[in-house]
Order: structure tokens, then C-alpha cells, then sequence
């Protein structure tokens, strides 16, 4: 969402805060929406205590928006202009991503060395959605 947005309004940092965590709950819904289908399709049935259950389990998809969101908020007291929070933004995502990408692999058992490569494969991911952002002069 980051690297695709060109907020020129009259508060960019807050509609991007905006635009992240909304986004965040739009996907997180998504996900949900989909277990719970593919449960259905399959079945079983679907009672509020299992919404909640897969609601929950699926949080983090918006967790994941909070910190991008966090960084916009705190760019002007870093002194930041609005290409170069943008920025801050994109690289706090991927950053995240890489992270979680090595602690999910140490957690599901792989080794050291597995999950390094987990790291840096998400890391490459990121990468492509950096130089998308920079092709695209964003």
C-alpha cells in the first residue's frame, strides 16, 4: 500500500495512517471471511466462537499495519519530509516482514540457517516492492 500511495491531501501523513490501518482491517476481513468459507465448503459449520476464533487467529494481518502506521505518525518529529517518510514507511514493512518471516520459521521448527533463508527471501519480496516503488517514481 505504501509504495502505491501518492497521498497529496491536506493531512498526508494522517491519510496515510488512515489508508495503512484500514487497509489492514479490509485484508484481515478478507482472510476471514475466506477460512470461514473454505470451513463451510468443507462441512463444518461455522457458529460466532469459531468467527472469533479465526478472527483472532488472523489479527495479525492488522498488527502488521501498526508499526508502517507507527513510523508515519512519529516521521515529523524524526524531521522528515514526505518522500523520505514514504520511504521510512516501506522500509519499517519490510523490515517487519523479514522478522516475522524468521521468528514464524524458528517457531515451526526450521534451523538457524532455514530461517535466515526465509529472512532473506522475504527480504528479496521487499526488495521488488522497493524498486516497484522506485520505477514507478513514488
Amino acid at each position: 500500500m505504501i509504495a502505491a500511495t501518492s497521498t497529496v491531501g491536506k493531512f498526508p501523513r494522517l491519510e496515510t495512517v488512515v489508508l495503512l490501518l484500514v487497509t489492514g482491517l479490509v485484508f484481515w476481513a478478507a482472510h476471514v471471511y475466506a477460512r470461514l468459507a473454505g470451513e463451510r465448503s468443507t462441512g463444518r459449520s461455522v457458529d460466532w466462537s469459531e468467527v472469533r476464533r479465526v478472527g483472532r487467529s488472523e489479527w495479525s494481518i492488522v498488527e502488521a499495519a501498526a508499526l508502517p502506521a507507527a513510523a508515519v505518525s512519529l516521521s515529523p518529529l524524526l524531521g522528515l519530509g514526505l518522500s523520505a517518510t514514504w520511504w521510512l514507511a516501506l522500509a519499517v514493512a519490510v523490515v517487519q516482514q523479514m522478522t516475522w518471516a524468521c521468528l514464524g520459521a524458528l517457531h515451526a521448527g526450521a534451523s538457524h540457517r532455514q530461517a535466515a533463508v526465509e529472512s532473506v527471501v522475504n527480504l528479496l519480496l521487499g526488495l521488488v516492492i522497493v524498486l516497484a516503488k522506485a520505477a514507478l517514481g513514488h
